[in-house]
Order: structure tokens, then C-alpha cells, then sequence
């Protein structure tokens, strides 16, 4: 059923959503897209999650698109063009609501992460890697570049770099994947999913609404001018100094004791 396709998992501010269709490489498919969606919609209301975590149940994180359902599509009378265009614009708000959710989202990753699957990776604010994890953009080996996943790819690593994976269709190992900017750590496999928690909790620790002030900011300012960037990050910060919490961890600072913070 549809709603086993993605699990959900809560404790201590952390929402842990496991992709779980392990039998297909946990790929993007309609219903998995629509669970994640609205797992996206609610996380985006909700004020006491502090971090979401994403992984993958099975051997791998995820593997793309379900190219058996995107077969399927050709068969209309337009030869999947209308369906095509719904699934890639639906994939796309999929991904800018993970990017747009005021918590910050930390993928864990195993096996390999191919395609859409990468995209996932990029697109989300942070990522832990298991040694042994594999990582492609590699549609150009089946005739289908994989232009919407090269969207987060192009930003996250250098573009030559970026180029290179796109045209060639090869792998790269973990190590790689770290050493160009898409993963921030790279762990032995036994140690993956408490290595993301440690992180997760980290991050979990801080005010949620002040990370969350920051991590809208962080991407708005990145496609601005200099000039832009400082005078709109100004305002956002003369906006978090108004914040109860702001004004009295500064307080607590300043007096050495621990900060009484708020419910928030």
C-alpha cells in the first residue's frame, strides 16, 4: 500500500522518513513521489520537528525514476509526453519542498544513489555516506540525460566535475563524492545510521526557529549579487535579533549562566 512506501519515525525532534520499497531500489515512483510529497506538505507545518533524516530501507538508497512506469506512459496517445512532463514537475516540487522546509534534511546514504536518487543527495541540505556507497548521474548511459537531476548536482559540485559525471554516465565511491562537495561525511556501514543521528541531533539541539531563519536565507542568498546577498542577510538578521530566544541566549552569554529558552 502506499502509505508502507515511505515510514515515518519520530523521537527527540527528529523525523526519520525511510523509503521503503526495497525490491525496486526504493525508486522515485508515482505513489512513492505522492508519500514523500505529503510527508513534505505536514513537515512544512510542523514546529516541533527540529531535523528530518532520509534514507533508504533494503540495499540502497534510491535508484531513480521507476523506468517500468515511465515505459508504461508511452503507450497514450501523445507517447507519454503529457505524463512525462507531469512526473518531472511533479519530482521538481518535490524537491524544492525538501530544500524549502524550515528544518534541515540529512540524507543517509547506502548502496548506491543513481540518477533522481543523487538528486535526492544533492538536493537535501546535508548527507552522511556509507564507505562502499556508489553515486551516478548516469541517464546518458540509457539515452536519457538526466537533466533535472543535474539541476541540485550543478549546484552542490564543481561544474566541470558536475559536466564530466553527466556525459559519462560513470560512478564514483564515496571518498570521491565527499572530496567534490556532495556528501559531508563518509563513515564505515556499521556506523552510518549513528553517525547520522549524532549529526542530526547536533543540529537538533539548536533553536528551531533560528535554524530555520538561517536555512531560507542560506539558499536565497546564494543567488544574489554580493550587494544583495549582505543587505538582504541584514534584514534577516535584524529580523532574528527580535526572536525572545536571541535576545536571551546573547543574555546568557553575556551573564555566563546556562540561556532559559523558550518552549520554541
Amino acid at each position: 500500500m502506499a502509505e508502507d512506501l515511505l515510514l515515518r519515525s519520530d523521537a527527540d525532534g527528529i523525523a526519520t522518513l525511510t523509503l521503503n520499497a526495497p525490491q525496486s531500489l526504493n525508486v522515485l515512483s508515482d505513489a512513492m513521489l505522492a508519500a514523500l510529497q505529503a510527508q513534505i506538505d505536514t513537515l512544512a507545518e510542523d514546529r516541533t520537528t527540529r531535523v528530518v533524516v532520509l534514507r533508504g530501507a533494503g540495499r540502497a538508497f534510491c535508484a531513480g525514476h521507476d523506468l517500468k512506469e515511465m515505459t508504461t506512459a508511452r503507450q497514450s496517445e501523445d507517447g507519454g509526453a503529457a505524463a512525462f512532463k507531469d512526473l518531472f514537475d511533479r519530482c521538481a516540487r518535490m524537491m524544492m519542498g525538501l530544500q524549502a522546509l524550515p528544518q534541515p534534511v540529512i540524507a543517509q546514504v547506502h548502496g548506491i544513489a543513481t540518477a533522481a536518487g543523487c538528486q535526492l543527495v544533492a538536493t537535501a541540505d546535508m548527507a552522511v555516506a556509507a564507505e562502499g556507497t556508489r553515486f551516478g548521474v548516469n541517464g546518458v548511459n540509457i539515452g536519457l540525460f538526466c537533466s533535472t537531476p543535474m539541476v541540485a548536482l550543478s549546484r552542490n559540485i564543481p561544474r566541470k566535475q558536475a559536466f564530466e559525471l553527466l556525459t559519462t554516465g560513470e560512478m564514483i565511491e564515496a571518498q570521491k563524492a565527499q572530496a567534490l562537495g556532495l556528501v559531508n561525511r563518509v563513515v564505515p556501514t556499521e556506523d552510518l545510521e549513528a553517525e547520522t543521528n549524532a549529526l542530526a541531533t547536533k543540529v537538533a539541539e539548536k533553536r528551531g526557529a533560528v535554524v530555520a531563519i538561517g536555512k531560507r536565507a542560506f539558499y536565497e542568498q546564494s543567488q544574489m549579487s554580493l550587494a544583495d546577498a549582505y543587505a538582504f542577510t541584514g534584514n534577516v538578521m535584524v529580523k532574528n535579533m527580535a526572536l525572545r530566544d536571541t535576545e536571551e541566549g546573547i543574555a546568557a552569554f553575556l551573564d555566563k549562566r546556562p540561556p532559559n529558552w523558550s518552549d520554541g
